[in-house]
């Protein structure tokens, strides 16, 4: 079995396109769900952020995996063909899965290079899996090893200095517009983990006023109590904005939450300025807000153009070091772990074999001293081990060159081990 990715990013497709593909959760968990139900798929999971959608999964096959899930992916657009949407589509197989995953959990494919939410995001796809019972022993151990790769990155390099979040990049810009956070109202629309990271970062700059407006009262008193803010219904929401100097919007509506109308009502002071950041996917705010007088709309698509030459970008050396021994290190341990139960096969029906004759031997020599019965016992055992022991050592060898299957299985053809046996093996370990 191998690890296949399918996905879509801020990299490949512009930010409307990823909006087509937005999903929320019970999306994400259909998705996986039928992901799972392929012919050749035994594992799956699904990453959705702001700025990807991508799918995880364990195959049997490659060509027939890649076609049924392009072709679920595909299916998830709104308002456009699917097909025309497959020139955004990336595909990573086996080792290329393996070092895709760990590049994003360290940062590096994130739209704010080196940001540490993304972490959090793969434990959440990891643990959906989890519960849906869609993770098994080969995506387990690659994304466990993801989030400790991600970890090691963090804690060992510089990143985090150089990397701000997405609130904090898109606040950087609102600043211009708005002048310093500290002292200013804020008005947060959501309650979820981007609302919850916004809210501790406007408070932590100083913001005077901070109110939640979410169509749930329970999620936004919950938010709105860890920060001594205050929190209001969707109903409230253009008495709100009106007073507002930053709006920040990152709901996980399906259509828009705020529109232009709204605000332009809102705004009976149109000469104070107010900068209205979107953080959603789809989209929560109307785009032609942007025209009213004294608004500065920041939305996602600036920020990725606007980010790509960050400080964060230029400061990757240590991480990609760090991420290309990680991967060598994993694909070496899974290479080795593809030739084990062959290795195992092979020692278990030597030590049959061995007992057999032993055994053989003994009944035919009833009389023989204890001390030479060890004695010979000892010495048909150390000659089974010193012939299996190159073969063996060869193979794990060779495990990390190409063609490591095919020595295991020329070891298996050349001994005569049973396949049932060398399946066991690997039924018994958890092996990919």
């Amino acid at each position: 079995m191998s690890v296949l990715v399918l996905g879509v990013s801020h990299k490949t497709a512009p930010v409307d396109v990823l909006e087509r593909l937005a999903l929320d959760g019970d999306g994400v968990t259909k998705l996986i769900a039928d992901v799972l139900a392929g012919e050749h798929v035994t594992e799956a999971a699904a990453l959705a952020t702001c700025n990807r959608l991508e799918v995880y999964a364990d195959v049997a096959r490659f060509h027939g995996s890649v076609e049924e899930i392009s072709r679920l992916l595909l299916d998830r657009a709104t308002d456009a063909d699917g097909a025309k949407l497959l020139k955004h589509v990336y595909v990573h197989y086996d080792d290329g899965a393996v070092s895709h995953l760990f590049q994003v959990a360290s940062g590096l494919d994130s739209m704010v290079v080196g940001e540490g939410q993304i972490l959090g995001q793969v434990r959440e796809s990891l643990r959906v899996g989890q519960e849906m019972g869609s993770v098994g022993p080969a995506l387990n151990s690659l994304f466990q090893q993801a989030l400790r790769v991600g970890k090691r990155v963090h804690a060992e390099t510089d990143i985090d200095r150089a990397a701000p979040s997405l609130v904090t990049a898109a606040l950087d810009r609102a600043v211009t517009h708005v002048g310093p956070v500290s002292g200013k109202h804020v008005v947060v629309i959501g309650a979820g983990a981007m609302a919850s990271l916004a809210i501790s970062t406007v408070s932590r700059l100083g913001a005077a006023d901070i109110t939640v407006v979410n169509r749930s009262a329970s999620n936004a008193d919950r938010l709105a109590s860890e920060y001594a803010a205050r929190s209001v219904g969707l109903s409230a929401l253009t008495q709100q904005v009106g007073p507002a100097d930053i709006v920040i919007s990152c709901t996980g509506a399906s259509g828009v939450v705020l529109t232009r109308d709204q605000l332009a009502a809102a705004r009976t002071d149109r000469s104070q300025p107010v900068a209205v950041l979107d953080l959603a996917l789809p989209h929560d705010v109307e785009k032609s807000a942007a025209d009213l007088p004294g608004v500065r709309l920041i939305g996602l698509r600036t920020l990725a153009e606007e980010l790509r030459d960050s400080d964060a970008a230029r400061e990757v050396g240590d991480v990609r070091q760090i991420v290309a021994q990680e991967v060598a290190s994993f694909v070496a341990a899974r290479h080795q772990a593809s030739v084990t139960p062959t290795v195992v096969a092979l020692r278990t029906m030597a030590t049959g074999v061995v007992d057999a004759e032993i055994e053989r031997l003994m009944s035919r020599l009833p009389d023989l001293d204890p001390v030479a019965r060890e004695e010979v016992i000892w010495a048909i055992r150390r000659v089974a081990d010193k012939l299996l022991h190159q073969p063996t050592v060869r193979v794990k060898e060779l495990a990390n060159e190409t063609g490591a299957v095919t020595y295991a299985e020329a070891l298996a053809e050349l001994f005569a081990l049973d396949p049932e046996a060398v399946e066991a093996v690997t039924r018994a370990d958890g092996l990919p």
